[in-house]
């Protein structure tokens, strides 16, 4: 079962990045000041728990990240960026920062492990084990 899980969720990624690719997903892109008080806010945001997740509620990879968490009876922040009016301007500030504008993006102390499907790889290797 745990190899069909897997190849699903390959799938699932390689057609986002295809999709992403092709512009389809594609959002306003702004300039972004990382001295601005709400970079300045994302920074607090990653330093205020141990395990922080910057999420959108009907994105699967976010649940699949979330749900990492929860098997393993950790507590972690989940920021809601859809629910937020300053959602958007937060993923530009997080693509900044990390690389990638995609959710979720995972901080495990303050550390971006990435995504859903690269903390459950994380995870694979016993990384989590010393949360």
């Amino acid at each position: 079962m745990a190899i069909f899980e897997d190849l699903y969720w390959r799938v699932v990624d390689s057609i986002s990045f295809l999709l992403q690719l092709m512009g389809i997903f594609s959002s306003k892109r702004m300039a972004v000041d990382l001295s601005s008080p709400k970079a300045t806010l994302v920074k607090d945001l990653i330093k205020s728990d141990k395990i922080v997740i910057f999420s959108k509620s009907y994105c699967p990879y976010c649940k699949l990240a979330k749900e990492v968490f929860n098997k393993l009876q950790e507590k972690y922040t989940a920021i809601e960026l859809d629910s937020r009016d300053d959602g958007e301007d937060i993923q530009s500030i997080l693509g900044e920062i990390t690389g990638a504008r995609t959710v979720p993006r995972v901080f495990i102390k303050e550390n971006c492990v990435g995504g859903g499907l690269m903390l459950k790889r994380y995870m694979k290797k016993g990384n989590c084990r010393s949360l």
